[in-house]
């Protein structure tokens, strides 16, 4: 198999500064709340993400994935570490995101322990499929972030960039085990309507609570905002449709969606952080 990226494990920190976390993106709090419950789910789901992607290693015998896997790991691993910190400093901001945790780790325990492995891995691959449009979208749109904190911009900038890099990787473990006939695209189909029903009747409720918490739920004109950065102009979500659906095209592959010149961008934001190491095992 020919690795058209190979992922590289960085150890970058950002320090996100704890007194803005509840209002640091340039649209206002309502914004804010949008991406900071995005952030909630990362940890737990990366673990999932990790997990589903062990569980097939040993069928794995091209050097090249299995390296790519190692990177794979050791990304999602960072990434769980630095909204962790993030996370936390929403929890002591007063968020609920400590609860709101727990629910999407019950979840997903529930997931690992009584649903079959391939169907594990057929969510994790629709999921990083949805997490790589998003990123792209957050690439390709520097207006969903332009203006913010500087701090909150590079973390979620370096971590579209990591899922772009990496996006492919979970998506040929799943081909090399299962293949890409009739079966294979059936089970990853149903992996992303499942997944995709399933995050965002999470996301959604817990998006108005922290937006609750803040203060902000009578807001009219946030909520416009908010709609309006959501699916009108820049319309991050309604941006994303075309490309969700291309997961449902047979031969589908992330990287039909070839947009590694961002990844330029990278050596950039390494030098806006710090605790650089790369390649370490996973």
């Amino acid at each position: 198999m020919k690795m058209h990226i190979m992922p590289i494990r960085r150890n970058l920190k950002f320090h996100v500064p704890d007194d803005k976390v509840l209002n640091w993106h340039s649209w206002g709090p309502t914004v804010t709340q949008f991406f900071n419950t995005l952030s909630l789910f990362f940890p737990e789901g990366e673990r999932f993400f990790i997990n589903s992607v062990r569980k097939y290693r040993d069928r794995i015998e091209d050097p090249e994935l299995q390296e790519a896997v190692r990177a794979f790991i050791g990304q999602e691993a960072m990434h769980g570490r630095e909204h962790e910190d993030y996370n936390q400093k929403m929890v002591e901001a007063g968020l609920p995101v400590d609860t709101q945790e727990a629910i999407v780790s019950k979840l997903l325990d529930v997931i690992s322990k009584y649903t079959p492995n391939a169907l594990q891995l057929s969510a994790t691959v629709a999921l990083e499929h949805l997490t790589a449009i998003l990123a792209d979208i957050l690439l390709r749109e520097p207006d969903l972030i332009d203006d913010s904190d500087e701090s909150y911009q590079r973390l979620w900038h370096w971590h579209a960039l990591e899922e772009t890099e990496h996006k492919a990787v979970a998506f040929d473990v799943y081909q090399t085990v299962f293949g890409s006939g009739i079966k294979a695209w059936g089970l990853r189909s149903v992996g992303l309507i499942l997944a995709t029903t399933i995050f965002f009747s999470l996301f959604y409720p817990f998006y108005l609570i922290n937006t609750w918490k803040v203060g902000q739920l009578f807001n009219l004109k946030g909520w416009w905002l908010s709609f309006k950065f959501q699916w009108l102009k820049p319309g991050g979500l309604r941006r994303v449709v075309i490309p969700w659906l291309d997961w449902f095209k047979p031969k589908f592959h992330p990287w039909d969606h070839d947009n590694r010149e961002f990844l330029a961008e990278m050596d950039n934001l390494i030098g806006d952080a710090d605790g650089y190491q790369k390649n370490e095992a996973a």
